[in-house]
């Protein structure tokens, strides 16, 4: 089994940064890869970034150059750097863990919101 505990999201003006992190708790295993998704109102949930322990990423078109996703395998915990926020970037993220980059994995964190708004 595997906790997610995603933190940082909050309100933010188009334009500015913020930073998400999510700590993972449990089998070592499970989060090889490690990753951010996000769920606007009315819409799917959508792949934003994933990366795996060995440093592999892999980001959604729409934000390559304005995020950046790392990680701390010490700490076993993803962070996302989001910056040149835009109101379209709002949604719930959701931190994302599981065995392997060729499928989503099984383990979901709560969700945090993002709100990008003037």
């Amino acid at each position: 089994q595997v906790q997610l505990v995603e933190s940082g999201g909050g309100l933010v003006q188009p334009g500015g940064s913020l930073r998400l992190s999510c700590a993972a708790s449990g089998s070592m295993f499970s989060t090889t890869v490690m990753g951010w998704y996000r769920q606007a109102p009315g819409k799917e949930r959508e792949l934003v970034a994933r990366m795996s322990r060995g440093g592999t990423t892999i980001y959604a078109d729409s934000v390559k150059g304005r995020f950046t996703i790392s990680r701390d395998n010490a700490k076993n915990t993803v962070y996302l750097q989001m910056n040149s926020l835009k109101p379209e970037n709002t949604a719930v993220y959701y931190c994302n863990a599981g065995n392997t980059l060729a499928e989503v994995g099984r383990y979901w964190g709560q969700g945090t919101q993002v709100t990008v708004s003037s």
